[in-house]
């Protein structure tokens, strides 16, 4: 195994963008797990914090993919197809039911949702170990 400082520049921007994916994720399944969506029905908070370990659930797969990058191909590309997804379930939300308040924040959350799989992908082809 080659020592990390020898990694490409793909293979490290693919690591990073996984890294802070993760960091999203374990973060926001964490909170979104413990806050639910209890000033709604029991049926939508139950979803939710159901969606909640899900987003966690795949924080911790970003990191471990992360963590072990250079064995990782096709995952890196599932994943960031799984995050372009996320960001077209937020389009169509804010599309049909408007942009939550603040906008600048889900702004904000959208924008990365955006551009982390595109520089993933993009990375990712140009890997060369």
């Amino acid at each position: 195994m080659q020592s990390n400082s020898s990694m490409s520049i793909s293979t490290r921007i693919v690591q990073i963008c996984l890294f802070f994916a993760a960091a999203i994720a374990i973060f926001g399944g964490s909170l979104q797990m413990y806050l639910g969506e209890p000033t709604t029905t029991p049926r939508l908070d139950n979803v939710h914090r159901f969606m909640a370990g899900i987003y966690l659930s795949t924080g911790l797969i970003c990191f471990w993919a992360a963590y072990t990058i250079r064995a990782q191909k096709t995952l890196v590309y599932l994943l960031a197809f799984g995050i372009l997804l996320a960001a077209l379930g937020r389009s169509i939300s804010i599309s049909i039911v408007g942009l939550p308040e603040p906008a600048s924040l889900w702004i904000g959350y959208l924008v990365p949702e955006i551009l982390i799989p595109i520089i993933m992908v993009l990375a990712q082809l140009r890997r060369k170990d």
